[in-house]
C-alpha cells in the first residue's frame, strides 16, 4: 500500500513538473497573424468594408495568481488598409489605419502532461485607432476618416509545451470582438460625412516562445 501511495505521488509530481506556481510572472513573445472578420453598415453610400490582413510582433505578460489561474496582457499593435466596396460611389479607398487592442484575459490552465499546458482564456479590450492615413490607392471622393476608440471582448485558447525547465514553446489563438464607429468625409456635390458602424471581429493565430522572468 505504502508503494502503491509513493508511485502514485511520484507519477502526480512528475505531471506537474511543468506546472507554475502562485506569483510567478512569465512573458511571451510571438508572431501574430491578425486576420479581420470585418462587416459593415454606411449610411448615406452604402455598401461593406474590405480589411487587409497583417503579420505582427507581439508580446504578452502572463501573471499567475494561483497554480491554474492567470491574468494575461497582450500589447501588439497592426497597420491595415481599408476599403469600401460596393458603395453607391464605388469602390473608396479609406486609407490606412494602425489599430492598437491591449487586451487583458483571465486564463484557466490544464495539465494534462509533464511536457503539455493547454489554456482557455476569455477577456476584454480597448481598441485605440491612430495615425490614419492616405492608403495606397486614391480617391479624390474621401477627404478624411475618423475611427473612434472602443471596448470590445474575447476568448482564446492555446498551449505552452516544454523546451525546458524556463523556456517552452507557445500556439495561441484569439477571437476578438472589435467594432468602431467611423466618420468618412466625402466632397460630393458638397462635403458630407458620412456615419458607418464597422465591425472588424479579428482572428489572432500566434506562435512564438516563452519564457518565466521570475
Amino acid at each position: 500500500m505504502k508503494k502503491g501511495l509513493l508511485l502514485l505521488g511520484a507519477i502526480f509530481t512528475s505531471i506537474l513538473s511543468f506546472g507554475q506556481e502562485a506569483g510567478e510572472l512569465h512573458m511571451r513573445v510571438r508572431a501574430t497573424g491578425v486576420v479581420p472578420m470585418e462587416d459593415a453598415k454606411i449610411d448615406v453610400i452604402g455598401g461593406n468594408t474590405a480589411v487587409t490582413n497583417n503579420l505582427i510582433p507581439e508580446i504578452d505578460f502572463t501573471y499567475y495568481i494561483t497554480k491554474n489561474i492567470a491574468a494575461e496582457l497582450i500589447l501588439g499593435t497592426s497597420k491595415h488598409e481599408v476599403v469600401a466596396v460596393n458603395t453607391a460611389l464605388g469602390n473608396l479607398d479609406l486609407g490606412r489605419v494602425m489599430l492598437l487592442p491591449p487586451t487583458v484575459n483571465v486564463q484557466y490552465h490544464f495539465y494534462p502532461t509533464k511536457s503539455l499546458k493547454p489554456y482557455l482564456g476569455a477577456g476584454i479590450n480597448y481598441t485605440i485607432f491612430y495615425d490614419q492615413g492616405q492608403g495606397k490607392g486614391r480617391n479624390t471622393a474621401v477627404t478624411d476618416v475618423k475611427y473612434d476608440n472602443n471596448i470590445g471582448f474575447g476568448f482564446q485558447l492555446g498551449f505552452d509545451y516544454k523546451i525546458n525547465d524556463k523556456l517552452y514553446w507557445n500556439v495561441d489563438v484569439k477571437k476578438l470582438y472589435l467594432n468602431t464607429d467611423v466618420t468618412v468625409g466625402a466632397a460630393l456635390d458638397q462635403q458630407v460625412y458620412v456615419p458607418a458602424k464597422v465591425d472588424l471581429n479579428p482572428w489572432l493565430i500566434s506562435t512564438g516562445i516563452g519564457f518565466k522572468l521570475f
